[in-house]
């Protein structure tokens, strides 16, 4: 037997108690923890594991039995890389009243239909999911519930059932007895999520976990907890938006960089088919400071409205305020600005936003963004039916992005009539658009355009 100390905050364990977590900080957090140590003399105090698995070779393992099952949702497949893998755990976050029940309830009816699903809630009781789920006029003659949160009752269930699908909600409202720390911490939910993840991997099924996020926007508990499931999933929105975006940050079967958006309705969160609608308040807009970009989102072009505000600024310090965007390189892009095309800020306010909600991380929004600070500097529109992108380098220039072709077609689809864009972004063979294509090489030869 070995006494350790263990933090209920980050999980951390230490020989010795102290007041302070060295790790994470927190002020009394250290709870006294016994565990077992083996035998000097046992196989595994030696390194040796009775029951381990053979060595295999690469070229005979047999991936044909990881198929992948399409969940009803064309965004959450989207997300996922192609739908839900047999076998697989992700692990779904968002701030609370967001949809996470509601996503993960509206999937599991769709996937009772052919499959077993179990449907285990900590949170709310059976009536409550019933109630929710005949409001959103569900399929619910297949889909089994679970009122239960201690970790041992569920998983006798488990066995007892061997459902292809399980939905936890939520992992924090789950304990077990094994562990007596309080549910909801750190050790609980990581010894609990470990044990869900390997019993989900040794039977073969697809499960999704629900977790709470902190006020800083990151999943609550121990950061062990997203290293053990396959996909970990963020919901987005802007406060009081009807529209959420889904985000991967970490996918084993995927892209991390795919997005599936939803819009909540009356009868819960409704794929849309057409984003670049969402994003763009209006298409062909005649306001200062607003312009439009093509961005590109895993395997799919949106179509983006950048706002920016340029203001006489009665500071010592002029505000940089970004939303949507990163405000060091927003910082960046007036330094290039000022140097290159001698249009200064250092006396202005500069107050950018993105529409919708959406966080902007590709330097393809360079361009357009200094359009937007440009035009609302000398408040004059951009030509109607206009829009951008292109990343700008520390010396002016005019830098290529990827995916260029496809941002054309997708520019042309929505209707615009002119496109500034990188000159080596323009297609090497003459073709007959409907579109006027602007390629440039350095901020000098924007400013020479007839944009402005």
């Amino acid at each position: 037997m070995q006494t350790i100390y263990e933090c209920a905050e980050c999980g951390s364990s230490f020989p010795k108690w102290t007041g302070r977590c060295p790790a994470c900080g927190s002020w009394n957090s250290l709870n006294e923890k016994t565990i077992e140590r083996p035998a000097a003399n046992s196989k595994l105090h030696q390194g040796f594991a009775t029951d381990s698995e053979p060595v295999t070779k690469l070229s005979e393992i047999d991936d044909l039995n990881l198929k992948r099952w399409d969940t009803g949702s064309s965004e959450l497949d989207r997300v996922l890389g192609g739908g839900l893998v047999v076998g697989s755990t992700i692990l779904l976050g968002g701030d609370p009243g967001i949809g996470k029940s509601t996503l993960l309830l509206q999937v599991i009816c769709k996937l009772s239909k052919n499959l077993r699903a179990l449907y285990v809630t900590g949170e709310e009781s059976l009536q409550q999911i019933a109630m929710r789920a005949r409001r959103l006029e569900l399929n619910e003659d297949q889909l089994l519930l679970l009122a239960e949160t201690n970790l041992e009752k569920i998983i006798a269930q488990l066995e007892e059932l061997k459902p292809s699908i399980v939905a936890i909600d939520s992992i924090q409202t789950i304990y077990s007895l094994a562990n007596n720390a309080t549910p909801g911490g750190a050790s609980q939910i990581r010894d609990c999520a470990a044990t869900l993840v390997r019993f989900a991997k040794r039977s073969h099924m697809a499960m999704f976990i629900v977790g709470h996020v902190t006020k800083e926007g990151a999943l609550a508990g121990p950061k062990i907890l997203e290293h053990m499931v396959d996909s970990v999933l963020y919901f987005e929105s802007e406060t009081e938006s009807r529209y959420r975006i889904l985000r991967a940050a970490k996918n084993r079967f995927g892209a991390v960089n795919e997005l599936g958006i939803f819009v909540m309705s009356d009868r819960g969160l409704r794929e849309v088919s057409n984003p670049s609608a969402i994003f763009l308040a209006n298409p062909h807009h005649l306001n200062p400071g607003s312009s439009t970009m093509v961005l590109w989102e895993g395997s799919r072009a949106l179509l983006v409205e950048i706002q920016a505000l340029v203001d006489e600024s009665y500071l010592a310090n002029p505000r940089r305020v970004a939303g949507g965007f990163d405000v060091n390189r927003l910082a960046l892009l007036l330094a290039v600005l000022n140097r290159h095309c001698h249009i200064a800020s250092y006396n202005q306010d500069v107050f950018v936003n993105v529409v919708g909600g959406i966080k902007i991380t590709e330097t393809a929004a360079d361009l357009p963004l200094l359009m937007a600070i440009i035009s609302s500097l000398k408040a004059k529109p951009l030509p109607e039916g206009l829009a951008a992108f292109g990343e700008i380098g520390l010396a002016g220039e005019i830098r290529p992005v990827p995916y260029g072709q496809e941002r054309i077609k997708v520019a042309i689809k929505q209707g615009f009539k002119t496109l500034v864009l990188p000159k080596a972004n323009l297609p090497k063979a003459a073709t007959k658009a409907p579109i006027k294509l602007i390629g440039i090489t350095n901020l000098k030869e924007l400013l020479a355009s007839n944009v402005f």
